[in-house]
């Protein structure tokens, strides 16, 4: 389907659709590319009604350890008014939008350190099982950045609950997977050999369902969980992050 993929590795197997983030070298950073990769493949499953679920999982140590800081850095040396800032943060949405709507069920398999926007990208899943090693963390204020990154506050405030989450943000503090199930971040902790056989149990009944009751359920489903917003304050999350990060750039050349 793609085989052409710099940051990503992508395994069609019938209605499963199994895509790994693939730069273990970086932690599987987040960066433009990886994001640009991602858009394409959930794009084309809009069309492709025969995929019913898609596996989302990271190559090497860790499922993901964040944005790409170095790309950011990069971003703002070249444009210090922080257009490629907003550029990518707005691919981020648009990202994690997919991801949250697109018409297969969507699993994260996380394993690792799953950091700032790890984390954000598996809480866009439908459901996700994490190894009982893996260790999360939102690190966004101790790197000087807003927590404003695909759109995930409101995700996670409304699958977690406002209270835990401040504490969580503002402290920056590490958690386990525990803790991640107690927060209902995963739905499932097992050890890491065993999450491949929790995936298969999860995807063996839904390919088996309707494909049209399947993504009517799915549809009924996040429009629930979103019928409490009046705005959708996260349009404003690429601009959050631009200003901020340009701003800060600024008074460290004065």
């Amino acid at each position: 389907m793609m085989d052409d993929f710099k940051a990503l590795r992508v395994i069609s197997e019938g209605t499963v659709l199994k895509v790994q983030l693939d730069s273990p070298e970086t932690g599987n950073a987040v960066c433009g590319t990886l994001l640009d990769e991602l858009l394409t493949v959930l794009g084309a499953l809009q069309d492709a009604s025969d995929v019913r679920v898609l596996i989302l999982s990271g190559q090497g140590a860790d499922f993901c350890l964040g944005g790409d800081r170095r790309e950011f850095a990069e971003l703002l040396a070249a444009d210090a008014g922080g257009a490629g800032l907003r550029a990518v943060a707005g691919k981020a949405r648009r990202v994690c939008d997919a991801l949250a709507n697109v018409q297969a069920v969507t699993i994260a398999r996380l394993h690792g350190g799953v950091i700032g926007a790890g984390l954000a990208l598996a809480l866009f899943c439908d459901l996700r099982a994490g190894a009982d090693t893996c260790r999360f963390r939102m690190p966004e204020l101790a790197l000087g950045m807003p927590p404003a990154w695909g759109g995930a506050l409101p995700r996670l405030l409304h699958e977690t609950g406002a209270a835990r989450i401040r504490e969580l943000i503002l402290t920056g503090d590490s958690f386990d997977a525990a803790k991640a199930a107690e927060l209902s971040i995963l739905h499932k902790v097992v050890a890491e050999d065993e999450l491949d056989e929790v995936i298969r149990q999860w995807t063996k009944p839904m390919v088996r369902r309707s494909p049209v009751a399947l993504r009517t359920a799915k549809v009924m489903l996040n429009a629930y969980a979103g019928a409490h917003r009046l705005a959708d304050a996260t349009l404003f999350d690429a601009e959050l992050m631009a200003s901020v990060l340009t701003a800060a750039e600024a008074g460290r050349d004065r």
